[in-house]
């Protein structure tokens, strides 16, 4: 990485699936990737940009397969935000550790353990040069942390939404499983839309066309991707 290029954009929300903090493991939290993470949050804050960041719960339980398992879906749902918050207190104690200040702000208050989310209050933080983990999704059932992304990237005013992924970007079938998977560079909001390409689900691929909010897709699991992306380098899709 060149630490003399500057930062592509000012102000980026990172959503991190659960499934990306759990390495080698079948659920659950890997303590190395959760450092890892860490430090690659903290190399793009010494670039001078302001981060937010959104966390999945899938390591830990997921609404959809307890909904499919015959469990109600808006309580199936509600378990599911309150596994995002226990990762959102991992990756913050992981930053503070790597001398990064953080914050966790709930959609659901816990005021025991974290802030109730206030956007003002969410915005002034970042301004200060701290991260702020945006924890229980949009507080409701029936939305997914891919939509709580995409909401608060905009209400953050953010300049991008970086997703993070286990591949290096959008590609037309699963390159894990079609060795001939053809990557994208570039898509549209309506590319996505139209060909039903999984890379958001569709309310957050809506909301973020409606914000122009760019969505960046790249891999965590790529040393130094994060700041990579930021400088407009490695490999990576930008669906704009």
């Amino acid at each position: 990485m060149d630490d003399q290029t500057p930062a592509r954009f000012k102000r980026v929300l990172l959503k991190l699936s659960g499934e990306a903090l759990m390495g080698d493991r079948d659920y659950g939290l890997s303590p190395e990737i959760v450092e890892r993470v860490a430090k690659e949050i903290k190399t793009v804050i010494d670039m001078g940009v302001e981060v937010c960041v959104v966390i999945g719960g899938g390591n830990i339980f997921r609404g959809v397969s307890g909904a499919a398992q015959g469990m109600d879906r808006a309580t199936a749902d509600y378990m599911g935000m309150l596994a995002t918050v226990i990762n959102a207190l991992a990756m913050q104690n992981a930053l503070e550790s790597a001398g990064v200040t953080t914050r966790v702000q709930s959609a659901i208050p816990m005021a025991s353990i974290c802030e109730p989310y206030i956007r003002r209050r969410a915005m002034r933080h970042m301004e200060k040069g701290r991260v702020v983990i945006f924890a229980a999704g949009t507080g409701n059932p029936f939305f997914t942390t891919d939509s709580a992304a995409a909401l608060r990237a905009s209400e953050m005013q953010c300049n991008a939404l970086l997703k993070a992924t286990k591949v290096d970007g959008v590609y037309d079938s699963d390159p894990a499983k079609n060795k001939d998977a053809k990557r994208y560079d570039r898509l549209s909001y309506l590319d996505v839309l139209a060909q039903d390409l999984q890379v958001m689900d569709a309310s957050a691929i809506s909301l973020a066309r409606q914000s122009r909010i760019p969505i960046v897709v790249f891999s965590i699991f790529e040393h130094g991707a994060f700041a990579s992306v930021m400088q407009g380098k490695g490999k990576f899709t930008i669906v704009e």
